[in-house]
C-alpha cells in the first residue's frame, strides 16, 4: 500500500518536471528532429555519469540489449513528433494531444498483450477525450500540430507498453533501460540525420544562443529525472495508470504557455471545463490503483 502510494507521488512529480518540455521545445529555434537528437546526445552521458555515482552501472546481455533499444527508438520518434507538433501548431495544441495517449493504450495493450478489453478504462479515457476536446472547442486549425501530436501520443502509447514487457521479461532497473533506450535513440538518429539534412538541407542542426543552454537542461534535468521516475512507476503500476496520470502534463504545459507565452486563448469556460475533465480521470483511475493495492 505505502509503495503504491510513493509511486505515485513520484509519477506526479515526473509528470510536473515533463509539463516543461513542451516550453523548452517552444523556446528551443532548432527543428524537432536535430532538437531531438542533441537532446539524447545530453542525456546519454548525464544519465551514465548519475549511474556511475549511484553504482548502478552493469553489463546487460546482447538479448536484452536489442529489445531496450528498439523501445528507445520508438521513444526518439515521439519525441519527434511531439516538438514537430509544437513547431507546427503551439505548446498548447501539442501538449493537449499527448493527453489521448490512455485512449490509443486502451486500443493497443489488449492487442499486443492479448487480454481482455476493459470497458471500465474505455470509459475513462473517453473522459479525458472529452476534456481534451473541450480545451480545444473543437478548434480544427492546427491541424498538421494535431496530427502529429496524435501520433506522438500513439507511439508514447506502444513505448509505455513494450517498455514494461521489456522490463518485466529482462529484470533490469529503471535506469538501466532508460540508459539503454536513450542509446539505442541516440544510434538511429545519429544514422538517419545525413538523410535527414539533405532532404531538409536549408535548416539548422547547430544550437545557436541560449538554445544550448536550453538544450542541456532538457537534456539533462528534464529528461533523466521524469523518464527515471516514469519507468519505476512502469514497473509497479499499469501502463494505462502511467498514461491516464501524464494527461495532467499537458495542463502544467497549457498554464505554463499561458503565462510566458501568453497562449490565453484556451483559458475560458471550456478550458476549465476540460481540466475538470481531465483530472476527474486521473482522479478516478488513482482511486482504482489504491483500491485494488489495498485489497
Amino acid at each position: 500500500m505505502k509503495d503504491r502510494t510513493l509511486t505515485l507521488v513520484l509519477l506526479h512529480l515526473a509528470v510536473f518536471l515533463a509539463g516543461w518540455t513542451g516550453i523548452f521545445g517552444r523556446m528551443i529555434s532548432l527543428g524537432g528532429f536535430p532538437l531531438v537528437w542533441i537532446r539524447v546526445l545530453i542525456s546519454v552521458p548525464t544519465l551514465l555519469l548519475v549511474m556511475a555515482v549511484l553504482r548502478r552501472l552493469h553489463k546487460v546481455p546482447m538479448t536484452s540489449v536489442w529489445p531496450i533499444a528498439a523501445c528507445g527508438i520508438i521513444l526518439a520518434l515521439h519525441w519527434v513528433a511531439f516538438y514537430a507538433s509544437i513547431q507546427a501548431s503551439n505548446v498548447s495544441v501539442g501538449v493537449a494531444c499527448i493527453a489521448t495517449s490512455c485512449f490509443f493504450t486502451t486500443i493497443f495493450n489488449p492487442l499486443i498483450n492479448r487480454k481482455r478489453f476493459s470497458a471500465v478504462e474505455a470509459l475513462i479515457s473517453f473522459i479525458a477525450i472529452a476534456g481534451v476536446l473541450l480545451i480545444f472547442s473543437l478548434d480544427v486549425r492546427y491541424r498538421l500540430g494535431i496530427a502529429l501530436g496524435l501520433l506522438s501520443a500513439a507511439l508514447y502509447s506502444v513505448f509505455s507498453i513494450l517498455n514494461k514487457n521489456i522490463g518485466r521479461s529482462t529484470g533490469e532497473d529503471s535506469g538501466t533501460m532508460l540508459l539503454y533506450e536513450l542509446i539505442g535513440g541516440a544510434v538511429f538518429l545519429s544514422v538517419v540525420m545525413p538523410i535527414y539534412s539533405k532532404v531538409f538541407p536549408t535548416e539548422s542542426i547547430a544550437p545557436a544562443g541560449s538554445d544550448l543552454i536550453w538544450l542541456i537542461v532538457l537534456g539533462s534535468v528534464l529528461t533523466v529525472i521524469p523518464f527515471f521516475l516514469q519507468l519505476h512507476a512502469l514497473k509497479r503500476l499499469s501502463a494505462f495508470t502511467v498514461n491516464l496520470t501524464y494527461n495532467l502534463e499537458p495542463l502544467y504545459s497549457i498554464l505554463f504557455a499561458a503565462v510566458i507565452f501568453g497562449e490565453t486563448r484556451e483559458v475560458g469556460p471550456s478550458f476549465w471545463a476540460g481540466i475538470t475533465l481531465i483530472v476527474i480521470s486521473v482522479l478516478i483511475q488513482t482511486w482504482r490503483v489504491r483500491r485494488s493495492s489495498a485489497e
